[in-house]
């Protein structure tokens, strides 16, 4: 009998000066479903509300993507009182886009409407991109946001991605953008 190997891999924990960056835990769900529910949480990805279902999938996905691809999205928290205020990572979800975004790693972010302009996105990227560098080396990666998104457009910039198209996904108009491998 014949077994392929995985690459199932422990999520490790990444630390910047406030915020922790760690493995989904199930008892993340009902914080991010709160999150979720706030209309500047899910305009730019849904004219709705996300229902619970979606919201759970997400932390499954989260969880499970690090099983399979030895990479994933993490939970961010801030250290001050451990309270959870947003997921960032790479994944590869196989989107169904034209063009297409390939293998490179997609990174994407997304925090609590409440703790924006305190820099926590900023932060957690930057620590993110570090840990891409050392797992995928100095690759290429991908990101998409909607263009009205002007935050998330200037995050992404402030970190190296360019804009090289604009197409739609899931009927909503998307950017995608790309941070070329450093040589």
């Amino acid at each position: 009998m014949s077994t392929t190997a995985s690459p199932i891999a422990a999520v490790p924990v990444l630390e910047t000066a406030r915020l922790t960056l760690r493995g989904f835990r199930a008892d993340d769900f009902d914080a991010w479903f709160t999150i979720s529910r706030t209309p500047a949480y899910h305009r730019y990805f849904s004219p709705e509300p996300m229902p619970a279902e979606e919201v759970w999938k997400l932390v499954l996905r989260s969880a499970g993507h690090w099983m399979i691809m030895g990479y994933g999205f993490w939970a961010v928290e801030e250290k001050a009182g451990g309270r959870f205020v947003g997921a960032i990572g790479f994944l590869h979800l196989k989107r169904d886009l034209t063009p297409e975004l390939g293998d490179a790693p997609e990174i994407g972010w997304v925090t609590d409407p409440e703790v924006h302009g305190r820099g926590y996105a900023s932060e957690a990227v930057a620590a993110v991109l570090a840990w891409g560098e050392s797992h995928f080396g100095l690759v290429r990666t991908v990101c998409i946001i909607h263009p009205d998104n002007a935050p998330s457009l200037r995050l992404a910039a402030k970190f190296g991605y360019r804009e090289y198209a604009r197409t739609t996904y899931h009927e909503q108009p998307i950017v995608l953008l790309e941070r070329p491998g450093r040589q």
